[in-house]
């Protein structure tokens, strides 16, 4: 029995060992709590589990014992489930933070892929995806540059004021790399409307890289 809680503990999800994160700073609290947490900070870096997400884990990590929870009923009318992390909870996510490797970042970018397949939609539309894009990535560096600010209240907050901050960098530079793709757009479209493409003559199929990928290999012998 131990050794099959000691194999679920090692293939937590990333949300649970978040969640377990957030309950090392708090006494107690509630899976909504834990939501607004990931709102203010999370989302800007990795992402915002649901709700559902995250009272699933939040009992995964109960009936491993990595978490305790009670009802409490001195909040007004309706009573709240509160959730505290236990001893065996603070080691396995110390361990975590401290052992475990970090995946490489994962880039799942949907208005790039469009771009990559721009010759189904055209330099106009993609340009209007691109100008919403701008839109989103100033949105999103105002309001974590803001929470970064709100950091500063508390010295405690100091390492989440650190990720809160590279994400307000990363989306002026997300904002900046879609301006310039904007630009590059125009001499996009006319370099395939002259591979015949505008006309609807179809692209070289994936089978061409093969011919691409030996080119360049000749072309790099060739420079050694």
């Amino acid at each position: 029995m131990e050794g099959d809680e000691a194999a679920a503990k090692s293939t937590l999800a990333a949300t649970s060992w978040a969640i377990l994160a957030i309950l090392s700073y708090e006494d107690e609290l509630s899976g909504y709590d834990v939501k607004k947490v990931t709102e203010w900070s999370i989302r800007y870096f990795y992402w915002s589990p649901s709700f559902s997400q995250i009272y699933t884990e939040l009992k995964k990590l109960e009936k491993l014992g990595l978490v305790t929870s009670r009802l409490d009923h001195d909040n007004g009318a309706r009573s709240r489930r509160l959730y505290k992390i236990t001893p065996a909870g603070l080691e396995a996510v110390t361990r975590w933070a401290n052992d475990s490797p970090a995946d490489p970042p994962m880039l799942k970018h949907s208005v790039l892929l469009r771009v990559a397949f721009g010759h189904l939609a055209g330099a106009a539309k993609l340009k209007e995806l691109l100008q919403e894009h701008v839109a989103f990535a100033e949105s999103m560096q105002r309001q974590a540059a803001h929470d970064a600010h709100g950091a500063e209240t508390l010295d405690a907050w100091a390492y989440p004021r650190l990720a809160l901050q590279w994400a307000a960098r990363y989306y002026a530079s997300e904002r900046e790399l879609a301006l310039q793709m904007i630009k590059d757009l125009d001499g996009a479209e006319e370099a395939y409307a002259r591979s015949g493409g505008a006309q609807g003559v179809p692209g070289p199929g994936p089978r061409y890289w093969q011919e691409v990928e030996r080119k360049v290999a000749s072309e790099e012998d060739d420079q050694t």
